[in-house]
């Protein structure tokens, strides 16, 4: 097959969309053989890709077009007559803003999530509205649906009225080779030379984003739990500024124990495994989540989790988690508390959590997403 794929989502290599893309065409590379695989990549993030090039080939995309709106309208406009002067069988967009209406060849879109239909104030009101209204009728207009998760395939039915036989489930995989047990005394020191954490330490890896990640009621459940027990452990939270990120920094300097908050900022690839060994208890209370790698690559690396259970979580934690409301506060400092002075029930937590991560394989997502292409393709011609 000739394979397109557009990679012009990946802001940089900082979200999770750049997480699976990256991871994905990483696997894809063992199974390219047989085929023409042209990835659209903008000029400044070729060296993300970098990784591809002997087997894929890289098509430059101006700088001009990173900004969203003039992204979307190269998506519109500009790529598919690209897709069809390359004369391409299927052209997979792994984010739902991008996904084209024109129909060059056979179309696939990855659907993370839809989020905005289930938090309040995630986005500003035109993105709200364009991924409530345009994104659905964007939606028809694919041959095939890849979901990665079975609480994003009912979402589809539900808000867009896509019909179940027209969406794969094929879950997101996790990287064993980087996340794994390991050394984990030499992981604490490293965490305590670059970031302070010289003490027992919870640890949530998110961008920061208001209301949707929830940190504001993290931090209140951290204060209440240093208040009430007089514990030494701390709290790192790795992550960019991102939307709302101004009421995170402030809730965390009104805490009366700011001093024992810790913003990491971005975390990169070669240290977050070292990140995950080396903390004592990994939080993740996200308000919703289309599927969520941090609470699973924490697993695979031997760390207990906290994980909230919207959206996807429920089913990629599964029981190997000690779940929490992520609206109740008081839960949240519970299972802080909880998991602070039970190390009995923290060893429960990372031989679950291990055992669970195994579920979740790149090299069998890369296989399915090849069988999605093949369909799409069949249903074209069709």
């Amino acid at each position: 097959m000739k394979i397109g794929f557009s990679t012009s989502v990946i802001q940089r290599g900082k979200t999770g969309v750049a997480q699976y893309v990256f991871a994905l065409l990483r696997a894809m590379r063992a199974h390219a053989s047989g085929h023409e695989i042209h990835l659209f990549v903008l000029e400044e993030d070729r060296p993300l890709l970098e990784f591809a090039s002997d087997v894929m080939r890289i098509v430059p995309v101006a700088e001009v077009h990173r900004p969203a709106v003039k992204n979307i309208l190269w998506h519109q406009t500009t790529l598919p007559g690209i897709a069809r002067d390359l004369g391409l069988d299927v052209l997979h967009v792994p984010s739902y803003r991008r996904m084209l209406w024109r129909k060059p060849c056979a179309l696939v879109s990855t659907i993370h999530d839809l989020a905005p239909f289930h938090v309040r104030g995630k986005y500003d009101w035109k993105r709200m509205i364009y991924g409530r209204v345009v994104v659905k009728r964007l939606a028809h207009r694919q041959d095939r649906i890849i979901a990665v998760s079975e609480n994003t395939a009912r979402d589809l039915g539900t808000f867009f009225g896509v019909q179940r036989r027209n969406v794969d489930l094929v879950w997101n995989g996790i990287d064993h080779e980087r996340f794994r047990p390991g050394n984990a005394a030499e992981a604490k020191a490293e965490a305590a030379t670059r970031w302070g954490l010289d003490r027992p330490f919870f640890l949530y890896v998110s961008r920061l984003e208001h209301p949707a990640k929830n940190h504001v009621r993290l931090i209140e459940a951290f204060s209440r739990f240093k208040a009430a027990t007089g514990s030494n452990w701390q709290l790192a939270l790795g992550g960019s500024d991102w939307h709302g990120a101004e009421a995170i920094h402030a809730a965390a300097k009104a805490s009366p124990h700011a001093g024992d908050i810790r913003f990491l900022g971005f975390v990169d690839d070669a240290t977050l495994p070292v990140l995950y060994r080396a903390t004592d208890v990994f939080v993740y209370p996200s308000l919703f989540e289309g599927f969520g790698f941090p609470p699973v690559e924490a697993m695979a690396s031997g760390c207990p989790v906290i994980s909230s259970t919207r959206g996807s979580l429920a089913e990629v934690v599964a029981d190997a988690a000690r779940t929490v409301d992520p609206d109740r506060v008081e839960d949240i400092e519970g299972a802080l508390r909880e998991l602070a002075t039970d190390a009995a029930a923290r060893e429960r937590l990372r031989v679950a959590g291990f055992r669970n991560a195994r579920r979740f394989d790149w090299d069998l997502n890369a296989r399915e997403v090849l069988d999605v292409y093949r369909k799409a393709v069949a249903a074209r011609k069709a």
